[in-house]
């Protein structure tokens, strides 16, 4: 089922949430025993990331270096497939540019195609490790607006071998990311919200935001997009903070700005469990208040870890 048709079918604000991959060698065990403290809230539809390869140099015996490509956490499709089995719900796993090329993002579309997998996030993702600037694949995806277009051909029967004839056509609906506080890119929060409104008219269907922790933020963001004629669901993303290094960690990870109150309380704070408690109570009023003014759905990022997500849901739902 489309995430736009969830929505609409909805009456009140819907509950989903975002997993990792295990890394490499772990078992699936792992991604069920983050999700099982969950499905008592019944989310919708849950969201799987995808990690780009990175390169390591390993040193051979002779003195000179190779380069080795490596992914610690590969998987993504087969988890979409095994979720989507075991728990008969809508998976929606993550398509980047990083890492790919066209032939193989077209490849990886197939196979979701084949898995009667029915959504997708298209996201530019992150640089490599020790590039200042994202460099996309030789015959890559440069943006995620480039990434919207090519889903949108395959929508359209329209593959990258221009000799096929009669192809599947495909019927993915797609989702794409918005910053409230702007993508750390864009120069201003206007060009960011011009390329928005670019990715929009290509053909994303909603929009997930960048977590946030000042629901100001998001209120002052879905009005701007209004104006600027973006009119799909903005749904807003939410992560409790857990620890104290995260008042560190994620304002230069992703850009953020985390409210003082907020931040004054987990310095104060005595134990690692009294940092929980009040990013679990921060993220409870935000969500009381977003579910107030009627949001489409509460997003969590769980890092694959649901305590803290579970505590707040069993407040709010």
């Amino acid at each position: 089922m489309k995430i736009v048709d969830h929505i609409k079918g909805a009456k009140a604000t819907l509950f989903s949430f975002e997993i990792l991959p295990p890394l490499k060698g772990d078992s699936i065990e792992s991604i069920y025993h983050g999700i099982d403290p969950l499905m008592e809230f019944k989310p919708s539809f849950i969201d799987v990331t995808y990690h780009r390869e990175d390169y390591l140099e390993k040193k051979r015996p002779d003195g000179s270096f190779v380069k080795v490509a490596t992914k610690k956490r590969p998987g993504t499709v087969a988890i979409c497939a095994a979720v989507m089995h075991k728990y008969q719900i809508d998976t929606v796993p993550h398509i980047i540019c990083g890492g790919f090329s066209k032939e193989d993002t077209e490849n990886a579309l197939i196979d979701l195609n084949f898995l009667g997998i029915d959504n997708v996030l298209a996201l530019r993702g992150d640089n490599a490790k020790n590039e200042a600037i994202f460099k996309p694949e030789s015959n890559g995806n440069a943006n995620a607006l480039e990434l919207i277009q090519q889903i949108k051909q395959m929508n359209n029967g329209l593959y990258l071998d221009e000799e096929l004839s009669n192809a599947n056509i495909t019927n993915f609906c797609v989702g794409a990311a918005a910053y409230p506080e702007k993508h750390h890119d864009a120069p201003n929060l206007k060009s960011d919200m011009a390329f928005l409104k670019k990715k929009v008219d290509a053909g994303a269907e909603f929009l997930v935001t960048q977590m946030f922790f000042d629901n100001q933020k998001y209120f002052d963001f879905v009005e701007k997009c209004r104006q600027n004629d973006i009119h799909v669901p903005i749904i807003p993303g939410i992560k409790p903070l857990t620890t104290k290094a995260q008042l560190n960690i994620l304002p230069k990870l992703f850009h953020i700005d985390i409210p003082d109150t907020l931040s004054d309380a987990i310095e104060q704070a005595k134990t690692g469990d009294a940092v929980k408690q009040i990013g679990v109570e921060w993220a409870i009023t935000q969500c009381k208040a977003l579910m107030k003014a009627n949001v489409p759905v509460l997003h969590f990022y769980t890092m694959g870890r649901s305590e803290s997500t579970k505590q707040i849901c069993e407040n709010i739902f």
